[in-house]
């Protein structure tokens, strides 16, 4: 990997987002004879590498495979420890060049001569020239904030680590869906006093079929405080407001954790000249080739979802690459002929 940017260097692809679909497009061009690079503004499978440290996947390896490498896991559904090493192999093995580190600010010029402008971990300004564009950004980045009062608190997260910090406090996880259950289930296990609110009347149907009795059973128990067909109104210092069936409810709260989803760069694609479209504000795209409504510019991965986001996982963005690589291969190859 090369952390080095060369202003007379053009690339035929370059791939913004080097998390496991953004990989797959760079080894589809690469297999396909052509010349990619991928930035990031985190390190590689940045988005993998921030999720939960014990997590495990739901699903199984050979379903998270790219570039035709398998995925050895002891494992029925691997950890994602195992995966961020399957992931470096696989950069290893093709010998992508990732410049990690690098956040786009810009994008400037056509199909065929696109610079893009960085700025890297030192507030260095860089630019790559490539021929086409393919985003792969994902959504993990970018949370759904609630907008109530106290939420910008430091003692507000949105993303969940590991349960020993909050050991024998009062903490408060948000929503009703895999990663809030998730939550509460770990907290609870290692000695956290948890209370969960949730807008629905009961856990969401799409909760994974191992967790929702868990979860149920804790709730029904009394072991989880829950609250249902409620919302929080606001969070301070030392308490949390909820808005429950019953009228407000003020309890003593340590930490929280508003696991309420997450949501695509819009404005990035927007500003991109990507047109958005419907309520899901799908992005603009040929549903073969993938390249969007702007010439030489290509979407893979979730982001083709728009506020669908649980539509594309891993398991079938890893296939974009095949179709945005054999589309670049015919027109780079007819430009070369023109």
């Amino acid at each position: 990997m090369n952390g080095n940017s060369l202003s007379h260097e053009t690339f035929d692809v370059l791939v913004i987002g080097a998390g496991p679909t953004g990989m797959a497009c760079a080894i589809e061009a690469q297999r396909a004879g052509l010349r990619s690079v991928l930035v990031d503004k985190g390190c590689l499978c940045n988005s993998l590498f921030h999720y939960p440290s014990h997590m495990t996947f739901f699903t199984t390896p050979e379903l998270l495979e790219i570039g035709d490498i398998p995925f050895p896991s002891v494992n029925q559904k691997p950890t994602r420890n195992e995966a961020l090493e399957y992931y470096r192999k696989d950069a290893e093995h093709y010998k992508l060049d990732v410049r990690p580190y690098q956040r786009v600010d810009s994008i400037s010029g056509t199909d065929n001569d696109f610079r893009v402008h960085v700025t890297d971990r030192f507030g260095r300004k860089l630019t790559h020239h490539a021929r086409k564009l393919a985003v792969a950004t994902g959504y993990y980045d970018l949370p759904n904030y609630l907008g109530i009062p106290g939420e910008d608190l430091p003692k507000v997260h949105h993303y969940y680590d590991d349960p020993h910090p909050y050991y024998d406090l009062d903490v408060l996880v948000i929503g009703g869906k895999n990663s809030a259950a998730i939550a509460a289930l770990d907290l609870w296990r290692h000695g956290a006093r948890v209370t969960l609110v949730h807008r629905g009347p009961a856990m969401h149907k799409h909760v994974k079929y191992w967790i929702l009795p868990d979860i149920e059973n804790r709730i029904k128990n009394g072991e989880i405080a829950a609250h249902f067909e409620s919302s929080v109104g606001q969070i301070r210092e030392d308490t949390v407001t909820l808005d429950t069936p019953d009228g407000s409810l003020t309890i003593g709260n340590d930490y929280v954790f508003a696991m309420t989803g997450y949501h695509p760069d819009f404005e990035f694609l927007t500003g991109l000249g990507v047109e958005l479209e419907g309520e899901d504000r799908c992005p603009s795209c040929d549903p073969k080739s993938l390249e969007s409504n702007v010439p030489g510019i290509y979407l893979a991965g979730v982001i083709l979802a728009g506020e669908r986001t649980n539509e594309i996982f891993i398991e079938n963005g890893r296939f974009h690459g095949r179709q945005i690589a054999s589309d670049l291969k015919e027109k780079l190859s007819a430009a070369l002929r023109a």
